[in-house]
């Protein structure tokens, strides 16, 4: 539970003043992504689902997309922005990696996070009319159990950066747990919470395989660049992550 508390406090701004101390194995708690996740959704959830009661469902999508933004302190957005600045700039691994620093927006930075923002606000908008709002609460849980992939037989560019306290952390045991649990939460929860037929948990079950598929040839392409990941990489793969995760729901849900 100290784990848990300590990386929802790292990767969330919701205001929880418990002192967890110093963990010299602060690494371990790559296993909680997903459960950090699955706070973030219930909270995203609750707001889509009072909002939709008051508001029209493109208002409660942007209103949701918003509450995403605020709980994270924009912390994952901000590394898609200097992602695509560095990584798309074309330039040598040292200069990407310079960029990557620098706090300014580019031109590639701002039309990612335009685009990223236009795409969820669209697809939560789409998924809210289609009557599976509840499907919500598990965007951030599978974007952030598909990162755990880049923190999985990895490594870091850099000698020092916050994302060194996970690149390269994350054990086979780690990773199989995290995949288990979060089975189960979707399980246990569509089914008996919101009654959601077989078909719609498969649907979510394949869409965790869409983004472990993505994160992987992700992984590929940023390795060719940089040859590591960066904590800005993984904030960045997290943000891809939801997008991937609403997308595919709702081609799945077409079909």
């Amino acid at each position: 539970m100290k784990r848990f508390i300590s990386i929802l406090q790292f990767m969330t701004r919701i205001p929880i003043n418990i002192d967890t101390g110093f963990d010299e194995e602060f690494h371990k708690t790559i296993v909680y992504f997903p459960l950090v996740g699955f706070v973030l959704g219930i909270l995203m959830f609750l707001v889509g689902y009072v909002c939709n009661y008051v508001f029209e469902p493109l208002i409660c999508s942007v209103l949701i997309t918003l509450s995403s933004v605020i709980l994270t302190g924009g912390l994952h957005i901000d590394g898609l922005g200097d992602t695509f600045d560095a990584i798309y700039s074309y330039r040598d691994k040292e200069k990407m990696l310079e960029i990557m620093k620098d706090s300014r927006l580019g031109t590639n930075s701002l039309l990612a996070i335009v685009f990223l923002i236009l795409l969820k606000v669209s697809f939560i908008y789409s998924i809210i009319n289609a009557g599976y709002l509840w499907m919500i609460i598990f965007m951030p849980v599978t974007s952030r159990l598909g990162v755990i992939l880049m923190t999985y037989k990895t490594k870091s560019p850099r000698e020092k950066g916050m994302g060194n306290l996970f690149i390269g952390k994350a054990t086979k045991k780690m990773f199989i747990t995290a995949i288990l649990y979060t089975i189960l939460l979707i399980v246990v929860l569509g089914k008996m919470l919101f009654l959601a037929p077989n078909i719609a948990i498969l649907k979510m079950l394949i869409s965790i395989f869409i983004i472990f598929l993505f994160n992987e040839l992700f992984k590929r392409h940023i390795y060719k660049k940089i040859d590591g990941v960066t904590g800005d990489i993984l904030g960045c793969t997290i943000e891809l992550g939801e997008v991937i995760y609403i997308i595919s729901i709702y081609m799945l849900l077409s079909i």
